[in-house]
């Protein structure tokens, strides 16, 4: 798939303010790498972190893997197959980020052309496009690290699925992160926050 996150965007700025000192985070998880994209970017902006990049696509982890070694990571960025979370049982992190596929059944129907050539696993998030993030937020909790110094945090994109997020987790508190494509696409959620889900 062709990179478009608005996480890198966030990265960047080594997800400031949130994170206050980025060399203190040591652990990255990358959920739904797809290219390695993110994982290589949170590489650089956290220069003292490993980075575990999971996808369940062998062909796209054959990706990731040519541009871990282009970037010259590959004692940093760790490649993994695995279903979410599936495969990491007892690894825990500072940060999860995550990519997942969120698009809602009635907007894959309407995609324009060049995203429907994109892998339909890369996109498609069921119903209301929430599929994959019930898993993640249902899980994400037992994988961030206890807090010592820096607050764990877990930021997933969901694109334009913000009201289908508010219906589906009513009352779950999290913070929405201004990006350049809008204040609603991406949000952040402290380890406590995801015990209320």
């Amino acid at each position: 798939i062709v990179p478009r996150s608005l996480i890198a965007e966030l990265l960047l700025e080594g997800l400031a303010p949130w994170i206050e000192n980025p060399a203190e985070i040591t652990s990255v998880l990358d959920l739904c790498t797809g290219s390695g994209c993110l994982a290589i970017l949170a590489a650089h902006s956290f220069p003292n972190a490993k980075v575990d990049a999971v996808d369940i696509s062998v062909a796209a982890l054959e990706v990731t893997r040519i541009n871990i070694e282009r970037h010259g990571l590959g004692a940093r960025v760790t490649p993994v197959l695995s279903d979410l979370f599936g495969a990491l049982q007892g690894r825990r992190y500072d940060l999860i980020i995550s990519n997942p596929p969120y698009v809602n059944d009635a907007s894959m129907q309407a995609l324009p052309a060049e995203y429907r050539a994109e892998p339909r696993l890369a996109l498609a998030g069921g119903a209301d496009g929430l599929d994959c993030v019930r898993t993640i937020l249902a899980s994400a909790g037992s994988h961030l690290n206890d807090q010592d110094g820096q607050t764990p945090l877990l930021v997933v994109e969901i694109g334009h699925e913000a009201q289908h997020f508010d219906r589906a987790f009513p009352g779950v508190s999290c913070t929405w992160l201004s990006t350049s494509a809008g204040d609603d696409m991406v949000f952040m959620m402290r380890a406590d926050e995801l015990d209320q889900v």
